[in-house]
């Protein structure tokens, strides 16, 4: 049996779409079929991060209307030929897919691929119950600041209720130094609010940026010489979903450099 991952958070701009399509990427690049939904009807931007804009024909909707196939509306990777996206319709709002339709898309993509990955939109509306239909599993994306642990504590309560059981948390964007100078939330500390257990910690990098922008995820580049720690982390997060126990990577800030650490001791 395949596996359906919803990736969700309730709060937007923590980096749902971004995680997806690394952890996605990852997966495939380990050897599973995976096929990525994009659920955010409307606002649709998982094939931006993807680089796959250019090269969508049909979306789910035209597979729900008879228009074409499912095999039809697929937009197959050529960088990673085991990852292929289903679109969302980008002119129609999020209440034009029923919970019922997504369980049939979802359901029929289950047939031919080892893991099913769904990015979730913001929120906790139509687009949020249309996303969580078929799933059985949820990976809860958060930013270490308030706002965005209180939404995916929210956003735990829904997902509990729709009996989905098996969640467990990605930390995003977190920087060690404001950490240890308690300007930001420790990891620790977003693990004790939401009580669920962590697959992943991702620091905040700006090469992020640079590879959404491109439309190249950070996981593409060639595993001997990658040197984004946000490239390994969405790395190891796929490994743990395959059952590997992984260590997490060392976020500790960089030593400090000779003339700061003489400033720093004729300080005290």
């Amino acid at each position: 049996m395949s596996r359906v991952i919803v990736i969700t958070s309730g709060k937007g701009g923590v980096g749902k779409t971004t995680s997806t399509a690394n952890i996605s990427m990852a997966l495939a690049k380990q050897g599973h079929r995976v096929a990525v939904v994009d659920a955010d009807f409307g606002l649709r931007n998982l094939d931006l991060i993807l680089g796959l804009e250019n090269r969508i024909v049909y979306t789910a909707l035209d597979v729900l209307s008879g228009e074409c196939s499912l095999e039809q509306a697929l937009v197959r990777d050529k960088r990673q030929p085991h990852l292929s996206l289903l679109p969302a319709a980008q002119n129609r709002m999020k209440d034009a897919v029923t919970p019922n339709q997504m369980k049939d898309l979802v359901g029929r993509l289950e047939l031919n691929n080892d893991y099913v990955l769904i990015d979730c939109p913001a929120g906790i509306e139509q687009g949020f119950q249309n996303a969580i239909a078929a799933a059985r599993e949820a990976i809860i994306v958060t930013t270490p600041e308030i706002s965005a642990v209180r939404d995916a504590d929210r956003v735990i309560g829904l997902l509990e209720a729709n009996d989905i059981k098996r969640i467990r948390l990605l930390v995003n964007r977190i920087r060690p130094a404001m950490v240890i100078a308690n300007n930001m939330m420790s990891v620790q500390d977003v693990e004790e609010i939401l009580a669920i257990p962590l697959v992943g910690v991702v620091p905040d990098d700006e090469r992020v940026i640079v590879s959404a922008n491109q439309g190249e995820p950070l996981v593409l580049e060639d595993p001997g010489n990658i040197t984004s720690k946000a490239a390994i982390a969405y790395h190891n997060i796929a490994r743990r979903l395959d059952g590997e126990k992984v260590d997490f990577v060392d976020l500790s800030p960089p030593p400090k450099g000779l003339l700061a650490r003489l400033r720093s001791a004729f300080s005290r």
